[in-house]
């Protein structure tokens, strides 16, 4: 797990597959997933990104195509040398889609 982001509003981490691990997708099964601009990336294919909206007390997990496509969008966005508000402001953007309640353990 990697902490990307933290704010009073939202956090995002990331969250690897050890490449050891025999629960992952072996290579060769036939999972190729197609994204727009080409394969998905292996590390993506089952680790993915959380975000947490802490106001609202509730968080999505991004897997796959989802978090193939938010990759490329932080990676635009982080190239504009935005200050907070605005990350926070286009993390809320995916605030519709955390359903989960965050419960703490």
């Amino acid at each position: 797990m990697l902490m990307l982001y933290n704010s009073d509003n939202f956090a995002v981490v990331q969250i690897d597959v050890d490449a050891d691990d025999p629960t992952r997708d072996a290579p060769g099964d036939g999972l190729s997933l197609a994204v727009p601009g080409g394969l998905l990336e292996p590390a993506l294919r089952r680790g993915g990104y959380e975000i947490v909206d802490k106001l609202a007390g509730k968080q999505l997990f991004l897997e796959g195509a989802m978090a193939q496509e938010f990759k490329l969008s932080v990676e635009a966005l982080v190239e504009t040398s935005p200050s907070t508000d605005e990350i926070d402001a286009w993390l809320g953007r995916y605030s519709p889609l955390a359903q989960q309640p965050v419960i703490l353990h």
